[in-house]
């Protein structure tokens, strides 16, 4: 990362609590398209959309410390709740390793787009980063601007990926299966171009990265794909 870039973006972070008095989220509520009612948090202003995918032991508060780092970037942030979290509901919301997360996603981008935003991106831990990368597989194309994948990958198979990705893991981030870094790695390489793949140390998974001594590059990583320079 180039020295005044790094800069810039320590300087979002750092100034993120302040961002937050005046980013003061507001509760809002739409539909998906099989009648579903996701309910959200949004932050800021603006018309670049980002949505906040939160992992399976989280909710849509948990993204609470980083939203105001992603206004000071400039994004309007739209934090959302999994139908069958907090208020929000749908089909299959009892069994979310099988409900149809992706549509949650989709209805939260077209709910940007809708109301202003011109491209829309998401963040996404875990459960909810493997059901961004279905949205953007079932997505229109240039439908969703940016993926980041923080401790996960498609359910389907990334080579059918519409988006640009970046895929954020620990070296030792395990479940009961094993690391997850191999099959993060395998979805990595069959994804389309342009996409990055970056390990970081340690064990944390997914949102819980922000709680680590590898939290700020973590930010800082975010950032960085998210706004690229032309």
């Amino acid at each position: 990362m180039k020295p005044v870039r790094a800069l810039w973006i320590r300087a979002l972070v750092l100034s993120a609590a302040l961002v937050g008095v005046a980013a003061a989220q507001r509760h809002v509520s739409f539909p998906t398209e099989d009648g579903g009612l996701i309910t959200a948090d949004l932050y800021g202003k603006g018309d670049r959309g980002l949505v906040l995918a939160h992992g399976g032991r989280f909710n849509k508060e948990s993204w609470s410390k980083q939203a105001p780092a992603f206004v000071a970037a400039g994004f309007r942030v739209l934090a959302i709740d999994f139908r069958g979290v907090g208020q929000s509901r749908g089909p299959g919301m009892f069994d979310l390793e099988t409900a149809p997360l992706q549509l949650d996603i989709l209805a939260a981008v077209r709910y940007l787009k809708k109301t202003g935003a011109k491209t829309v991106s998401i963040v996404g831990g875990s459960m909810g980063g493997a059901a961004a990368g279905d949205a953007s597989i079932a997505s229109e194309p240039g439908e969703i601007d940016r993926l980041v994948l923080l401790g996960a990958a498609p359910n389907e198979s990334a080579d059918k990926l519409k988006s640009p990705v970046l895929f954020l893991v620990a070296r030792d981030d395990a479940s009961g299966d094993g690391l997850r870094l191999p099959g993060i790695r395998a979805q990595y390489e069959k994804a389309p171009q342009p996409k990055e793949l970056i390990v970081v140390d340690g064990s944390a998974h997914a949102q819980y990265l922000f709680q680590t001594d590898q939290g700020e590059r973590v930010m800082h990583e975010i950032l960085r794909f998210l706004t690229p320079q032309h």
